[in-house]
């Protein structure tokens, strides 16, 4: 047995018998019409129990419906994130866990052996088994059709194709000749590779399995093209958006898309319970309602959330503890926030205009642009001091935090600035004292942002008077995301504002794949992560020794074995990007304002705000949530 099985064996809960089980309330009526098997017939042989004292929380009382606000359409997703049920999940001290697996055995950490839970069940009723791994191996990402660029890059070691195969119905082996560290922390994620499908649900969209007959005719009420585009369509497992696909979530989608408001019925087949008996999750029902972000802390102030974070932002602070003093129904907790950086500034390395594109590939232009960001201001009149100044690197919660790498080229220094671009050889400028371009063409720094944090607009005005100290005239444009992203990727953005890295908070044992160029996501080099996502295909191939020593460091993390090793490469890489300034942090630790309602509980005074690791309120449990008085919520 390896040492990380016996640690995740120890974390998976305590060995005991299941306690008597108690009916759900919800579901009682349904139960007692025969419409529904008892609770005895819903949950797996050996359910995962949660023994909610050992954690210092209450045990809670059934019932409610807890209201929460999204901000776009697409936010539905962020229910398979809250709820965070996963194959393999972190716990409140991250941690790995198993959790929908009643286990994992680890064999030189390239080989695991995955142990489903007898009786498991989809939520429609359907049994959970190694036949859904299947499904997904060898009906979706072999195939051709649906999955054209052949199996996920994950399957892949050292360019081999990892195998997988099927024991018996509880059984699932994945495994690689080498290692692969990064399996089971990249099935913890905030969206993960749902490497499992309800195939009993999809099998009626796929050639393999249906005729062409039926397949025709739903190809034409979905009104799409081929069979694959209906199946990949009715497949969200990520996007949570079809509620007819069955799910193991511990909310149902219960609402058609198209529509301002969802609601999230609970899952009648959920496999955890309390350590009393009593099913989970404890609330009945979730209400999402899209509104527009800058709407969201006037409705939560009003009294029209129950549980809220997404759409407020520290500059919300000060209204919700008004709306608090002043009598309203809610708490407001300020949790810490895991991302690197509040606000970083991408240039596009890959940007299309090759002149521009040979300018910010200079280091020095990156640094000046930096030390032309006057943070202290930015601090004071944004967040009133609170924040933490400095680069974008891991923070000082960090075991590998170097306070060298957060104030590297980040103190404010015109002189130092304009020095650095002179150097560059950019001394010319207009009449209006804008520097010139190599091709005369005045410097106007075009830094796109997705239009939906007021702070981001107020640092960026900010920016603008002092870069134009630099001979830089920033010029702002605010975008749709989704947009604004689709023009990162095709280089057509000369540089972009988003959030630092995700994971603000990694260890030795964090894969470094986010430090180097091996995703399109990192807005400062799109295409050289298209090209390692393609394999060569897309993209363009990175270009320079450092981007090009960062991909070497990361697979030398990958193949190391001894956790100093892995220290020593981590320490090195953040140095890298902090010399190379890829990424223009500005502020960090902000304070995330988290409105809780003042009769929800469970939920912890002092947590993590962060998408990954942690998935937002997935890794404090949500489903252990729970109102004191459930019916008053209901009628509320």
């Amino acid at each position: 047995m390896s040492r990380l099985f016996a640690l995740l064996l120890c974390l998976a809960g305590p060995v005991w018998a299941a306690p008597p089980l108690q009916e759900t309330i919800f579901w009682a009526a349904e139960v007692n019409e025969g419409n529904l098997p008892p609770i005895t017939e819903r949950l797996p042989d050996a359910p995962l129990i949660v023994d909610l004292e050992a954690k210092g929380r209450s045990y809670g009382t059934q019932g409610g419906t807890l209201r929460t606000f999204g901000t776009r359409s697409k936010d539905v997703r962020l229910m398979s994130a809250y709820g965070y049920a996963r194959l393999v999940g972190y716990t409140s001290d991250y941690t790995l866990s198993p959790d929908i697996l009643r286990d994992v055995e680890v064999t030189e950490n390239r080989k695991f052996t995955l142990h489903l839970r007898p009786g498991h069940r989809w939520s429609d009723g359907a049994a959970f088994t190694s036949e859904d791994f299947r499904y997904w191996w060898e009906n979706v990402a072999q195939d051709p059709d649906i999955t054209p660029s052949g199996p996920p890059d994950f399957m892949f070691v050292d360019g081999v194709l990892g195998t997988v195969n099927f024991p018996d119905p509880h059984t699932v082996i994945f495994e690689w000749p080498t290692a692969n560290p990064n399996f089971l922390p990249l099935l913890a994620q905030a969206s993960p590779p749902f490497i499992y499908r309800p195939s009993h649900y999809l099998k009626q969209f796929h050639q393999k399995f249906t005729g062409p007959g039926a397949l025709h005719a739903a190809i034409t009420k979905a009104r799409v093209k081929s069979w694959a585009a209906l199946h990949n369509k009715r497949d969200s497992m990520s996007k949570f958006d079809n509620p007819e696909q069955p799910t193991l979530q511990p909310w149902i989608n219960a609402t058609t898309t198209g529509t301002s408001r969802q609601l999230f019925v609970r899952n009648p087949y959920y496999h955890r319970i309390d350590a009393r008996g009593v099913q989970l999750p404890y609330i009945d029902v979730v209400e999402m309602t899209i509104a527009t972000g800058g709407l969201i802390a006037a409705k939560v102030n009003a009294g029209e959330a129950d549980l809220q974070a997404r759409g407020l932002d520290f500059p919300d602070i000060s209204i919700l503890k008004k709306g608090e003093a002043d009598g309203g129904n809610y708490r407001t907790l300020l949790w810490e926030n895991g991302a690197a950086s509040q606000i970083a500034i991408y240039p596009n390395l890959n940007f299309a205009d090759p002149v521009w594109q040979e300018v910010m590939r200079d280091v020095r232009f990156r640094r000046a642009l930096s030390h032309g960001v006057d943070r202290h201001m930015i601090n004071r009149a944004l967040y009133f001091g609170l924040a933490q100044e400095g680069g974008m690197t891991a923070l000082p919660q960090s075991p590998l935090y170097d306070p060298q790498n957060a104030s590297a080229y980040a103190n404010y220094s015109p002189a130092k600035a304009n020095a650095l671009l002179d150097e560059i050889g950019l001394t010319e400028r207009t009449q209006a004292g804008i520097r010139k371009l190599p091709d005369g063409r005045p410097m106007e720094f075009v830094v796109e942002t997705a239009g939906e944090r007021q702070e981001v607009e107020n640092a960026l005005a900010i920016i603008t008077d002092t870069w134009r100290e630099l001979g830089i005239k920033l010029v702002m444009r605010p975008l749709d995301r989704d947009i604004l992203r689709n023009r990162v990727y095709a280089g057509l953005s000369m540089a972009s504002v988003w959030f630092g890295w995700d994971n603000g908070l990694p260890t030795s044992q964090t894969s470094p794949m986010y430090l180097a160029p091996t995703n399109q996501e990192f807005f400062a080099w799109p295409m050289w992560g298209q090209y390692y996502q393609s394999k060569g295909e897309l993209g363009e191939q990175p270009q320079g020794p450092a981007p090009n020593e960062l991909l070497a460091m990361a697979d030398r993390w990958n193949h190391a074995t001894d956790a100093e090793t892995r220290t020593t490469l981590w320490r090195e890489m953040l140095k890298i990007h902090a010399q190379e300034v890829y990424a223009i942090g500005i502020l960090s630790e902000a304070p995330q304002p988290v409105v809780v309602s003042k009769g929800l509980r469970n939920v912890p005074e002092q947590g993590l705000w962060a998408y990954d690791p942690g998935a937002h309120f997935g890794v404090h449990r949500i489903d252990e949530f729970y109102f004191e008085e459930p019916f008053q919520q209901v009628v509320q």
